[in-house]
């Protein structure tokens, strides 16, 4: 403001000052706005500023808290601050740094306790007698009614008594950790419950008691799953007998009738191959022990053939597996053009049905760990859950029709190849997804994979020690774990793709492998490499060959294309398979038992640390100059508390010592050099007070 003019003019400064003394009322032709500091440092604070309003831009003058006010000013760093940790994330070429700033939901682990209890519950009722069994529930039941009560104890997290006086963020995290352990004792105590029924079969009652005894019984059970083969090593030719497991209606053993429903499982030849489930026979046979450690109540090794039990038409379940049957059986027939590779290895991907895969082929496959793709897996039920949601809603459809055509295809799906451990926990998994979908949430894939593995579980506890079941969850861990965190360190510069591509097979490997190596103890050396290459062609055989399927019936002509190019992808497969099997070290011996499958954790270990670290190599060098400046850091104390018991025992260091400060470390030198000066001194009083003092002391 000038003296001189005619017209004082105040500063923008003390316009505001004058504005907020009087309360925030400043005059009509002006309104309050902030900007922005101009500068770019880091730590600049933007300065209010008074502007006139001009009459259509007027508007109300609002006036902030002060804690508002300084929420407001930080917030305006942020954007640059963002953009600045995002371009240097760009030029290091990292994924995940560049993403830090972005809004990602956490990892959801509330889950995994009460399904590690349900899994260790069904564990332990295959091998504890019935009285231990309720024995163990009880105590689950006493300890989740402990934790329940020591859980209300803690003040709710809406509790404000007086300020400051609410729930810390320790204390919320207690309660809610009591509250999950109390739901996985009692989720537990169900798990024991029902195998308890199982147990009793097992250990106690009249089966129980013929099994021991080894009678010969006829039976009339009910197939409870797809025959399965049993080739002796080293046998050429189809395989003479067959495994199919079964539940007993009746057995009849000396006259005596029994009424029962319990596991068996049926050795037999000859007819019991045609056999579907839900299908009533009849059959003679010996009774024996199972393995211990199985479900099974008993093994009958039959000495007839299966005989139609059914008194009348068979029920709508048998029906439907028989009509899954013949699909299969049409899929392998209209295949049949196809070479001899993908002839057989085609209706295994798309049905499950391995009857025609060549066994040279199969021994490739398992030499590279490709066997998970011979039959139906998790992947392919995914794969088709997502093709069903795609398609439903790329036709407008609204989310809950969607949902339900999805979840109706799927069953249809898992009824067209059979009931196995693996397929059931991923139809489950995509009933979750469905209906998390329905709802209107996002999905979290951990807390997915445990709703899962605990319906499972609980609808049949028989699975806790299947080790297809382990490693079909274990797979779907290591790529909801690992995968994500694979895919963010791949540089920028990679397509998203290609890292996925490597990424969810090796996520996979990692935690797969250490119980693989109890099945079949051997390291697949070109494993990663082979999965790598065969992973894009998966998805076209799943969902082409899927397509075919109804296509057979309604028309032939377009189920022959299909097959034709889903025979295509498949025969890159095979070839893939026996191209890597052929190579050098492509299948190493590895221990057995305990010590295979340590090393084998210890090498996923290591192959996750290389990873890491060739991701990068920024935090990697950082890491090392930080553990070089501890180990200076700790010689130096080290040697500066070694050195006075030297000096009271009248050490002194050489010339060479002295010449040398390096050997001594640098406080070590400036010291010996303080004491040197100090023994060329001509004043004694002194070294004779320094003498005394040491002598004291």
């Amino acid at each position: 403001m000038g003296s001189g003019s005619g017209t004082s003019r105040t500063s923008p400064w003390n316009r505001y000052v004058e504005a907020a003394a009087k309360g925030g009322a400043v005059a009509p032709q002006t309104a309050v706005e902030q900007e922005p500091a101009a500068g770019l440092l880091p730590d600049a604070v933007g300065v209010p500023q008074v502007r006139p309003a001009t009459a259509a831009g007027r508007r109300r003058t609002l006036t902030l808290p002060a804690a508002s006010r300084h929420r407001h000013r930080t917030q305006w760093n942020r954007p640059l601050e963002s953009v600045w940790k995002a371009a240097v994330a760009e030029l290091a070429g990292n994924r995940a740094a560049a993403g830090k700033d972005t809004l990602r939901r956490r990892t959801d682990v509330r889950l995994a306790l009460p399904a590690a209890a349900v899994w260790g519950a069904s564990i332990a009722g295959l091998w504890l007698q019935p009285a231990a069994l309720a024995g163990l529930c009880c105590a689950l039941i006493a300890l989740a009614v402990l934790l329940l009560c020591r859980a209300r104890r803690q003040p709710s997290p809406g509790c404000r008594r007086r300020p400051g006086a609410g729930m810390t963020g320790r204390a919320s995290a207690r309660r809610s950790f009591l509250a999950t352990a109390a739901a996985a004792f009692f989720l537990a105590a169900a798990a024991a419950a029902h195998s308890a029924v199982a147990s009793t079969q097992r250990f106690e009652g009249p089966l129980s008691e013929a099994v021991a005894a080894g009678k010969s019984v006829v039976a009339v059970v009910e197939v409870g799953g797809i025959p399965r083969a049993l080739t002796a090593p080293n046998q050429a030719g189809p395989p003479a007998r067959w495994s199919v497991p079964v539940w007993t209606r009746e057995i009849s053993t000396g006259g005596v009738q029994l009424r029962t429903r319990a596991q068996m499982v049926v050795m037999g030849s000859g007819g019991w191959a045609s056999l579907v489930p839900g299908q009533l026979v009849r059959v003679t046979g010996k009774l024996r022990p199972p393995d211990p450690g199985r479900e099974e109540a008993a093994v009958l090794a039959a000495s007839s053939g299966p005989l139609s039990a059914a008194a009348g038409p068979p029920d709508s379940s048998a029906m439907l597996q028989r009509a899954a049957k013949e699909f299969r059986e049409r899929f392998v027939a209209a295949a049949s053009f196809l070479a001899p590779d993908p002839r057989g290895l085609l209706p295994g991907m798309v049905t499950g049905d391995t009857s025609a895969l060549d066994e040279g082929l199969n021994g490739a496959m398992k030499s590279v760990g490709m066997t998970h793709l011979t039959a139906v897996s998790g992947a392919n039920c995914s794969l088709v859950l997502g093709a069903l949601l795609l398609g439903c809603r790329s036709l407008r459809l609204p989310r809950v029709p969607a949902a339900v055509l999805a979840g109706t295809g799927l069953c249809l799906f898992v009824v067209l190849v059979g009931p196995d451990a693996s397929v059931l926990r991923a139809a489950l998994m995509g009933v979750v997804s469905v209906i998390s979908l329905a709802g209107g949430r996002s999905g979290r894939g951990l807390s997915f994979l445990c709703l899962a593995v605990i319906g499972l579980l609980l609808a049949d506890p028989a699975l806790g020690s299947s080790f297809g079941f382990l490693l079909s969850v274990l797979a779907t861990l290591g790529i909801i774990i690992l995968g994500r965190q694979i895919i963010d360190w791949v540089p920028l510069v990679i397509p998203r793709w290609v890292a996925a591509a490597v990424a969810v097979p090796l996520s996979a490997q990692l935690l797969c492998g250490p119980v693989t190596v109890l099945l079949q103890p051997q390291f697949s050396t070109y494993s990663l490499l082979a999965n790598v290459i065969a992973s894009p062609l998966v998805a076209p055989v799943t969902l082409l060959g899927t397509a075919a399927v109804p296509m057979m019936v309604f028309a032939p002509w377009a189920a022959t294309a299909l097959i034709g190019v889903a025979g295509t992808f498949s025969a890159g497969v095979a070839a893939t398979a026996r191209f890597t099997s052929q190579l050098p070290g492509a299948s190493l011996p590895w221990p057995e038992g305990v010590p295979g499958l340590l090393t084998m954790l210890l090498l996923s270990v290591l192959t996750f640390a290389v990873v890491w670290a060739g991701a990068r190599p920024g935090r990697l060098a950082a890491a090392v100059l930080a553990l070089h400046g501890r180990v200076v850091m700790l010689l130096e104390v080290m040697d500066s508390r070694l050195e006075k018991p030297a000096a009271r025992l009248g050490f002194r260091p050489t010339a060479s010592a002295l010449a040398h400060p390096c050997t001594l470390g640098r406080a070590g030198a400036e010291r010996t050099a303080r004491r040197g000066r100090l023994g060329s001194s001509t004043n004694l009083s002194g070294m004779h007070r320094n003498r005394n003092r040491e002598e004291r002391a």
